[in-house]
């Protein structure tokens, strides 16, 4: 028999959910507690192979939550690569019931890889350090504005600058607090700290959006935060190769960290200057760095061992 590939595309009240076979009817079930366990009894008797569910603004966790706490295999799939796919199949109606059938049609053919949901201490962790970078965001877009503001709206500026601070101080304290509960959360940090150019904040993004760091090879630790150049290519045309995807959070902790580190780590230094010498332009010589210093953090937390200088 076939592997069963189910698509679930969710909504904000409703999910609809499709097989990859025809002989699955699909079927809508209400995105609330009940609809939730009614999905999970529906879909154990089948035993799919994998359970696609369309990431969508946060709705999907919940979902994803609820299926992985039943046992069933469940991978939370982007939503611009699922379009994509729908495209090339020629799909180009976009209705709910369609767009699952798509997805569980993605999940066959691509068979993306099921990986364990993060706990709920860890998902807690990234949603405070998200809500830090949301923070931190505002208060420069406040600091730009105040740059041009008149004086009626200085003040207003400034009582809304004091309120960001003062937010932002109460997030650092929030996560401070959770990494201080978990013993191996503070000695993970403590480990990422021992590489010259990785500090408090870069340390906790990777903790909380990464926390697959020490289980990764070197291909999936630099494919992950996308730091892994895409080949382009055809016949004798040899174009530019570019990064992105992955964890965008990530890629840019590491992209300041590489560029700390390329300066005072004196390995990685040598590294970038040896790329530099050797023609690299800077930026790429700087991408590199990242990569490199992903790779070394990967180490560090698999062989927990901090940073020697002599064995990097």
């Amino acid at each position: 028999m076939d592997a069963l590939n189910i698509g679930i595309d969710v909504s904000k009240d409703r999910l609809d959910v499709a097989a990859d076979t025809p002989s699955t009817a699909p079927f809508q079930v209400a995105r609330d507690h009940a609809g939730l366990a009614d999905l999970v009894e529906r879909l154990k008797p089948l035993a799919p192979e994998r359970i696609a569910v369309e990431a969508t603004g946060g709705f999907e966790a919940v979902v994803a939550a609820a299926l992985a706490a039943a046992g069933l295999p469940v991978v939370v799939v982007n939503p611009a690569q699922v379009r994509a796919f729908a495209q090339a199949l020629g799909k180009r109606a976009k209705t709910d019931p369609i767009d699952a059938a798509v997805i569980a049609r993605f999940a066959a053919a691509t068979r993306p890889e099921i990986r364990p949901l993060a706990d709920a201490e860890t998902q807690a962790l990234a949603d405070l350090v998200t809500r830090r970078r949301q923070i931190i965001a505002m208060i420069g877009a406040e600091s730009q504005r105040l740059k041009r503001a008149s004086k009626r709206m200085t003040k207003s500026i400034n009582r809304l600058l004091k309120a960001l601070e003062k937010e932002l101080a109460d997030i650092d304290g929030d996560i401070d607090d959770s990494i201080r509960r978990s013993p191996r959360w503070v000695e993970k940090v403590e480990l990422m700290k021992s590489v010259p150019g990785i500090g408090d904040q870069i340390a906790r993004t990777l903790l909380a959006e990464m926390p697959e760091l020490g289980t990764l090879d070197r291909r999936q630790s630099a494919a992950l935060p996308g730091l892994a150049p895409w080949t382009r290519q055809s016949g004798q045309w040899r174009g530019k190769a570019f990064i992105g995807g992955g964890r965008a959070p990530v890629r840019c902790a590491l992209f300041m960290g590489a560029q700390v580190a390329a300066r005072f780590n004196p390995v990685l230094k040598a590294f970038r200057d040896r790329l530099v010498a050797a023609g690299k332009p800077k930026m790429v010589a700087l991408i590199a760095v990242a990569r490199k210093l992903i790779t070394i953090l990967n180490a560090i937390i698999r062989d927990n061992q901090p940073w020697r200088e002599n064995q990097a």
